[in-house]
């Protein structure tokens, strides 16, 4: 269903050089549509009618309480922007060109992958090794597909929009602390495997950018929970870090602390992730890569160097 969704909006999309009204209705539409899109996978959820007025007030009500841990959040992402901005203005340098980082189709591409992306977290995997509040969702897959297709901006753009949206349709049940771990470690996966993409696209390159994003998830996202997340997440809930770790020692006899918690628990977590993600996205690309791209913009990547074979 999602791939026919795409390849009405490019069919319709056209050529870049679409005039404004057109443009203006193209995103209009688009957005409409995905919006009944969405709502009606979360009427299948667990999500009574009476229950959707209170997400508001529940979502307001948790950035009044936690407004300093929110300023570091959006500090974050600013932070991975930046990277990401650079990045891109880099290789297009490098390549001797000087263009828009935002376009029409790409914003039009942001906001059909994030919310694909958001609809992903919704389905949620637990995994035997690790708590209850550590679970396996593949929302990562199409903020990767888009990254590989649109660069850098464009995933850090997906990562935050599918939380924005997340919250808007779920609010947060982790004082946004998931959340935060869920950017930040989905960013760390994304940003290195699109970069070393971006500069030489190929099967090659694209096999090792997934291979060090999934090594830097998996490296990251473990000291990132060890570091800030755990020791935030006691903070805010009035835990101590020996209560979260007595959790983990339930599953795991071997779990003793805050080291082997993350070790035995977080890190396989990401690894598992990483990889599947990047094996999906590695058998998917490629056809999937025609209908992303106009062959107007295949052929303007081809001129600057930066196609992919």
């Amino acid at each position: 269903m999602v791939r026919h969704f795409v390849v009405l909006y490019f069919v319709e999309a056209g050529p870049e050089s679409m005039d404004a009204s057109k443009e203006r209705h193209l995103i209009r539409d688009f957005f409409m549509n995905f919006s009944l899109l969405y709502s009606a996978v979360r009427i299948n959820e667990e999500f009574p009618l009476k229950k959707r007025r209170d997400f508001m007030s529940n979502l307001l009500e948790n950035l009044q309480k936690n407004v300093v841990f929110v300023l570091e959040f959006l500090a974050v992402v600013a932070v991975l922007f930046v990277v990401a901005y650079a990045a891109e203005k880099l290789a297009q340098k490098r390549a001797g060109v000087n263009e828009k980082i935002f376009h029409t189709r790409k914003i039009v591409m942001i906001g059909m992958f994030s919310a694909i992306a958001s609809i992903l977290m919704l389905f949620e995997i637990q995994m035997p090794f690790a708590p209850f509040f550590y679970k396996l969702d593949f929302s990562e897959l199409p903020a990767l597909i888009g990254t590989f297709a649109f660069g850098p901006v464009a995933g850090v753009m997906i990562e935050f929009c599918k939380i924005l949206l997340k919250l808007l349709f779920k609010s947060t049940s982790t004082a946004f602390v998931g959340e935060l771990a869920n950017f930040a470690v989905g960013c760390s996966f994304i940003l290195p495997a699109s970069i070393i993409y971006l500069f030489k696209k190929n099967k090659k390159t694209a096999m090792i950018g997934c291979g060090v994003g999934t090594i830097i998830l998996t490296i990251f996202g473990t000291a990132f929970n060890a570091v800030y997340l755990l020791p935030k997440f006691a903070e805010l809930f009035g835990m101590s870090l020996e209560g979260i770790v007595a959790m983990g020692t339930q599953i795991n006899p071997g779990i003793t602390n805050v080291m082997t918690f993350v070790i035995m628990a977080v890190a396989p977590l990401n690894l598992i992730k990483g990889t599947s993600v990047s094996v999906v996205t590695l058998l998917v690309y490629k056809s999937l890569s025609p209908i992303l791209k106009t062959q107007g913009y295949h052929a303007k990547e081809k001129n600057l160097g930066l196609s992919h074979e």
